[in-house]
């Protein structure tokens, strides 16, 4: 699977599911802060991630995940060394 497609699934379910505004969802973009994922979205975001990628997300390497890119990154990392 390319970048962009993990990206672009990624985008699309943070603004179906967890309705983050469009607008906000930039590389740069704070998880927490910026697009407003407590910890319940969490728990949504890890069953979709799951479901679409087919691999399961451990707490301690979600823990420095900060931004929008390291999110992208961490999926897209996964994905690619199945």
């Amino acid at each position: 699977m390319e970048k962009n497609e993990v990206v672009r699934i990624i985008n699309q379910f943070l603004i179906d599911e967890i309705e983050v505004e469009e607008s906000l969802i930039k590389d740069d973009a704070r998880l927490k802060e910026d697009l407003g994922i407590d910890s319940l979205d969490f728990v949504d975001v890890v069953v979709i991630i799951e479901r679409e990628f087919g691999f399961k997300i451990k707490a301690e390497e979600m823990a420095n995940i900060k931004t929008l890119a390291d999110f992208y990154n961490y999926v897209y990392d996964k994905v690619s060394n199945k």
